[in-house]
């Protein structure tokens, strides 16, 4: 670190850090007013020292804004730090965090970029005052800290006061609060807790969600159904949420996403496209193993079809040309063949369909992109056959070497074969973008069928749907109006698609509000569904224990003791006049699976016969319970 004092801040060289042409005025968020109120209770000595400190920290926050300004992510006063053994504390000192978001700089690495803007934000502490002691974090040095497991400075900002924040640090806040809160209470069942969204991405403004992921381990699940287990943490998790928004004056900004962990198997198998955003861009603030091997194998594309996946066998060929180029003699015929067998494999999974054997590829290229979609050529085709079959022939023996001239004509055609192959991705990715948008719509619709279903509206047809949905849901004010705003640019989009005048744009826009319209459609049909299979259910009561029957259309299911570990369960046919048939043993599996195919919760209309019925089951004692 120099000793030397700076004439005037000079920008770090090589970094791209350059101060903006206007400056725009932060407006005071809910947090600093609680803080400040909070001041003007404190004895008046206090309120004099803490005014001196925040006029330093003020100027020193306005020179670290004037000479890096977007950059800084936030600044915010530490609780004082530890002495070292056997010294006093230094009342004096006041420990700062500047957060420096360090995703646009290219032309140096991170520890030189760190070493630069380190001395030159503690130069500018050590003008305005010597006991100014900045600790200047790089944004990624901070997320590789989460992926290490080491939490230690998330702990740290969520105890530190705010001076300037551009939304980073009150999403790693209230994030830390909210999940030490979490794990307090449920700590056996959570496996990963995850920061993701767009503040992740780089793509956050101060009004952007603050979406948190939560995986819920539910492989020692006895006392209850994995769905039952879901609901149950999932709302009071959602209720912690709003507690931690409270306690850190950062309100209504958490967006809490909660998956059970074989939710998360199921949609890793089938490759979901939200569980690999959510791997590629999320920090974990907590994981027990679950998450990170996961990414790992994300960003080593080793999931797949995924885009990482992709870009890996579209990369590969241009790095095998070279080392062809540089070992013709060693290496020969071997390199070329997977230079241009795993571009074409990649161009096949991103169409969509799954890397095929190595004879296919040819075929499936000439059928796929030359005949039904007319986008390549056939000689291209035929260039990769001829590789295939050659690297066969010396592979059998039947070709015994290969010529210097043959290999230089395989290299020419092969660099050919790989500049089509990199304009074919384009071509693709065009068409699966228009696509997208004609899937995105189909999706919505079935949503909104689903939830006129189950508000009991059957048998909707296809030009009634969105009217229905506008006057029975956003007109009663079951669902905001905002999501009918979004359904009508979707809409238009779709219409621009079956027109051809779809732009770029508009895909982007519509990927984003499909997104959380979906979200929020199938968290309602997910709380509506809850509530009408409590109807389905009659809870009881037989001595100390407490059962519970569920009636799903034609069968009943009997829970005989429901705080059990290990749940006895049984079932019977419920007859036309509302008796129960003959009673049969049944296990949770059963339970499950029969509470998995019921789309609606059927209306239940409980009949006298059945009181003699749980009489039997349960014993003469037995008390039904209402409104439990």
């Amino acid at each position: 670190m120099t000793k030397e004092k700076e004439k005037a801040p000079k920008e770090p060289e090589g970094t791209g850090y350059e101060k903006p042409a206007e400056e725009g005025k932060e407006k005071e968020d809910p947090q600093q007013q609680a803080i400040a109120e909070l001041e003007k209770k404190l004895p008046k000595d206090v309120q004099e020292k803490l005014k001196k400190i925040k006029e330093k920290l003020d100027t020193f926050k306005d020179e670290i804004l004037k000479k890096f300004d977007k950059y800084i992510m936030g600044i915010a006063l530490l609780p004082p730090p530890k002495p070292e053994e056997g010294k006093p504390v230094d009342k004096e000192k006041i420990s700062v965090l500047v957060l420096v978001d360090d995703s646009d700089s290219t032309k140096m690495n991170k520890f030189e970029l760190k070493d630069k803007l380190y001395t030159i934000i503690d130069n500018i502490a050590k003008e305005i005052d010597k006991n100014i002691l900045p600790e200047t974090i790089i944004l990624s040095e901070h997320w590789q800290s989460c992926y290490d497991g080491k939490y230690d400075l998330l702990q740290l900002i969520a105890m530190g006061a705010p001076i300037h924040d551009g939304g980073m640090l009150a999403a790693i806040k209230i994030a830390e609060v909210h999940k030490t809160m979490v794990l307090k209470k449920f700590e056996k069942y959570i496996v990963s807790y995850v920061l993701a969204g767009s503040l992740v991405q780089g793509r956050a403004t101060k009004t952007s969600d603050i979406d948190v992921w939560i995986a819920i381990d539910d492989t020692d699940v006895k006392k209850m159904t994995r769905a039952e287990l879901k609901d149950k943490l999932r709302a009071i998790i959602i209720g912690m949420g709003i507690e931690a928004g409270e306690l850190t004056g950062i309100r209504n900004k958490l967006n809490i996403q909660v998956y059970i962990l074989t939710d998360f198997w199921d949609s890793l198998r089938e490759a979901n496209p939200v569980i690999f955003t959510l791997l590629r861009d999320g920090v974990p603030f907590y994981d027990r193993g679950i998450f990170m091997p996961w990414k790992q194998l994300l960003k080593m594309g080793k999931i797949k079809p995924s885009t990482e996946a992709i870009d890996m066998f579209m990369s590969s060929g241009e790095q095998m040309l070279k080392r062809v180029e540089l070992k013709l003699k060693d290496i020969g015929m071997e390199d070329i063949y997977y230079a241009v067998l795993t571009p074409s494999q990649a161009a096949l999974m991103l169409y969509g369909i799954p890397p095929p054997a190595p004879r296919e590829t040819a075929q499936l290229m000439g059928e796929i992109f030359v005949k039904k979609e007319k986008l390549l050529e056939q000689k291209h085709v035929d260039f990769l056959a001829k590789s295939i079959q050659i690297r066969k022939d010396i592979e059998h023996g039947t070709k015994k070497d290969l010529t210097g001239k043959e290999i230089d004509e395989l290299m020419q055609d092969a660099d050919k074969f790989l500049k089509r192959i990199k304009r074919l991705f384009t071509q693709i990715e065009k068409i699966k973008e228009e696509e997208s948008v004609k899937h995105i719509y189909e999706t919505i619709v079935t949503v909104i069928r689903d939830i006129l279903r189950l508000e009991g509206m059957e048998r909707v047809k296809n030009e009634e749907i969105i009217k229905l949905f506008e006057t029975e849901m956003i007109h009663l004010g079951k669902i905001p109006e905002k999501y009918l705003r979004m359904l009508h640019e979707i809409i238009k989009a779709k219409q621009d698609y079956d027109e051809g005048k779809l732009s770029k744009h508009e895909v982007e826009q519509v990927k984003k509000d499909s997104n959380e319209f979906v979200r929020f459609m199938v968290e309602y049909l997910q709380r509506k569904r809850g509530r009408e299979m409590e109807r389905t259910k009659i809870r009881v009561k037989h001595g100390e224990r407490y059962g519970e029957v569920l009636l799903l259309e034609d069968t009943a299911y009997i829970v005989h003791d429901i705080d059990k570990e290990d749940r006895e369960i049984s079932k019977a046919k419920i007859n036309p006049d509302g008796s129960l048939g003959t009673i049969e043993p049944s296990n949770i599996e059963e339970l499950e699976k029969a509470l998995a195919k019921i789309e609606i919760p059927p209306k239940v209309f409980i009949k006298e016969p059945i009181f003699e019925n749980l009489k039997e089951i349960f014993g003469k004692d037995v008390e039904i319970l209402v409104n439990y």
